[in-house]
């Protein structure tokens, strides 16, 4: 950017200063007029939500990535995201929501995975010459 567009950037005000956010404005716009009992939005409002709702989105996955990395996790789970709500005071109004999930939680499938496809071929291998043995007695 050079000197004179910085320049004229800074004279902006900050409602006029084109603000990026990670969400689409129109549609929080769009989200919040929805709503009966809202009435005009500020141009301001949704990019000033949306830029909130970002940083929130930010602090909520962070959390989340220390409790899978705490447990040595290779990917993120379910379980992580509920820990994370759970042990976070900061994230206590969403526990109504994750308790909505417990089932799906009690559900989720161990850590790890299975064997590789090659173990089993190999367990396949040694079971079937030891059940050739059995029949010959």
């Amino acid at each position: 950017m050079s000197d004179t567009e910085k320049s004229t950037d800074e004279n902006k005000s900050p409602l006029e200063r084109n603000i990026k956010t990670q969400f689409p404005v129109a549609r929080i716009k769009r989200l919040m007029q929805s709503d009966e009992d809202v009435g005009k939005v500020a141009q301001a409002t949704p990019v000033v939500v949306a830029k909130a709702l970002e940083l929130f989105m930010i602090q909520l996955v962070d959390a989340t990535c220390e409790k899978a990395k705490q447990k040595n996790a290779k990917r993120v789970s379910l379980s992580h995201l509920y820990n994370a709500v759970w042990e976070e005071e900061k994230f206590d109004f969403l526990r109504d929501v994750m308790q909505n999930y417990e089932e799906q939680l009690n559900a989720e499938p161990k850590r790890g995975r299975g064997p590789k496809k090659s173990q089993e071929k190999d367990a396949a291998k040694t079971a079937a010459p030891a059940a050739e043995v059995k029949d010959e007695e």
